[in-house]
């Protein structure tokens, strides 16, 4: 179920990148373990289920045509860590990232796009999804 809101004011999104540009500031200048002092400060960090390499979400997929409410609990992990993914960039850059599709359909067509690349992780073939629709600007 999504909810529409209203774009975010201009003062909330520079607000918004102050607060975390000081949060990556703050996270980068005293890091408490050995992991977090091998990556570099400039290298945003990535959490949750989109560090996960497209073929463990393949293998977390419900089969072509099974309806969505019969999948796995590994799978809807997915799910809804691409609603986060989703419902952040909607308030960062006051657009629907997914043109008005719902997150099963998005999900197809990450799928798609996992078993065509399969090197990718979740996030990137996320991120290529929403590039597609032209909500984001690519590098």
């Amino acid at each position: 179920m999504s909810r529409r809101l209203n774009p975010p004011s201009l003062s909330f999104v520079t607000s918004l990148a102050l607060v975390m540009s000081l949060f990556t500031a703050t996270a980068g200048a005293a890091p408490e373990d050995a992991v977090s002092q091998s990556i570099p400060a400039s290298v945003p960090a990535l959490w949750g289920y989109g560090v996960k390499p497209c073929p463990a979400f393949l293998a977390a997929a419900p089969g072509e045509g099974a309806p969505a409410a019969l999948a796995d609990p590994e799978y809807l992990r997915y799910r809804e860590w691409l609603a986060g993914l989703v419902t952040g960039l909607n308030l960062a850059t006051g657009r629907d990232v997914l043109l008005g599709a719902e997150l099963d359909a998005a999900l197809l067509r990450i799928r798609a796009s996992c078993q065509s690349q399969p090197e990718d992780d979740f996030f990137n073939a996320s991120l290529r999804l929403v590039r597609s629709l032209g909500q984001l600007k690519g590098k």
